[in-house]
């Protein structure tokens, strides 16, 4: 490594200390006012805000979202994304730890942008809505705001520390039968039951995932199942999540969800709707060039991490889609111990505590020097993208 490049790590490191106390204030902002999925508007506001009065060039509800924002230092290539997620779970707050992520964020960018040369690149923070339910990350990516990017780089708290994020592919259907309703006694022949149709549907899909692959599976709710039990259902939904540890593997799933409900309908005479509700999050592609550097920047503050456990996935994120496009990072850090849980209200309080401050400030050390390393090596940069477009 080039004496510049340390000297530039010595003033992120520099920079990060010296903005220690206003970080864990956001977190601790953020975390006290929790707001949901595509409503974070005083969170986009603190957060724009903190970036506009350091100078950087913000633009706010990016993509159509009012909540979503870019901010940028420098300009043209090479190009780093510093990620920050900041929306929190109905009734359980930041129990996923997002107001870290977001002051992570912040100040890696931030340090980042103070640190390196005027003409090294462009520092772009993206805030990122509704990770938690409305992939605000994908709808950016379908923008074009990652087009001109050649790494994006966050961190998630949790329960392991592990250098990459065995995420999943996910995505969420309706299914609905429409039959024809009837007195079950009066004239039961005359009615097509709907219900009995989706009923059946759950059957078959319990039937399928006892083959499903590693990492797929379908879990299913009834969102309607009739009006009254004297009268044959003609209506009946669901609501289905499909996972899968790959994109095309999910699309395999979705196609088999719908021959499913096409053979349940013509088995009972009703008719079948399926269709797209969410977003799909693509699975997570790890740029191990990238992963590994942000992991030797972590372990300088007496933090290793290893890889993930095989054949434990961890559920899904919008940065799925960012990774498909971009070489991209995604480790975990653990706040709490693995006997924990995120979505947990005891996450949520884990996500407040002092080992949280702790690992807030160590991982935006890390993630500013991971960032100053895509601007200013080359080498790193053709390594990331070699691997990410032979992926």
């Amino acid at each position: 490594m080039s004496d510049n490049r340390d000297d530039v790590h010595a003033s992120v490191r520099a920079q990060v200390a010296a903005r220690a106390d206003a970080l864990w204030d956001v977190a601790l902002r953020l975390h006290e006012d929790p707001e949901q999925a595509f409503a974070e508007h005083r969170a986009a506001a603190l957060l724009s805000g903190e970036l506009e009065h350091a100078g950087f060039a913000v633009e706010r509800e990016v993509a159509g979202m009012p909540t979503a924002f870019t901010a940028r230092s420098g300009r043209g290539r090479p190009a780093v994304a510093l990620l920050m997620e900041y929306d929190a779970l109905p009734g359980l707050g930041h129990a996923c730890g997002h107001n870290l992520i977001a002051a992570a964020g912040l100040g890696a960018a931030l340090a980042v942008a103070s640190a390196v040369p005027a003409d090294a690149g462009t520092v772009l923070a993206v805030g990122t809505p509704a990770e938690e339910g409305g992939g605000g990350k994908a709808l950016e990516v379908e923008a074009g705001v990652f087009d001109d990017v050649d790494a994006a780089l966050m961190f998630h708290p949790g329960v392991y520390d592990w250098v990459r994020a065995p995420l999943t592919a996910q995505v969420q259907y309706r299914v609905a039968f429409h039959g024809r309703a009837a007195h079950p006694t009066g004239n039961p022949t005359e009615g097509v039951d709907a219900l009995a149709a989706l009923v059946e549907l759950f059957n078959v899909l319990a039937v399928l995932g006892r083959r499903l692959p590693q990492g797929s599976h379908v879990q299913g709710i009834v969102t309607h199942g009739g009006t009254a039990t004297n009268i044959v259902p003609d209506f009946a939904q669901g609501r289905f999540g499909l996972r899968a540890a790959t994109t095309g593997a999910l699309q395999e799933l979705t196609e088999q969800l719908r021959t499913c409900a096409e053979g349940v309908a013509r088995a009972t005479g009703t008719t079948a709707e399926v269709e797209r509700v969410t977003v799909r999050y693509e699975h997570f592609r790890d740029s191990a060039a990238l992963s590994e550097r942000f992991a030797a920047h972590l372990a300088e503050a007496g933090i290793p991490l290893s890889p993930p456990v095989p054949g434990v996935f961890l559920g899904s994120s919008d940065i799925g889609n960012v990774s498909g496009r971009v070489p991209s990072i995604h480790p975990f850090v653990a706040i709490m111990g693995e006997d924990g849980s995120d979505h947990t209200p005891e996450f949520a309080a884990a996500a407040a505590s002092p080992r949280a401050r702790e690992v807030l400030l160590a991982v935006t050390r890390a993630l500013a020097c991971t960032a100053a390393d895509v601007l200013l090596s080359g080498e790193l940069r053709a390594r990331a993208w070699a691997a990410h477009r032979a992926a």
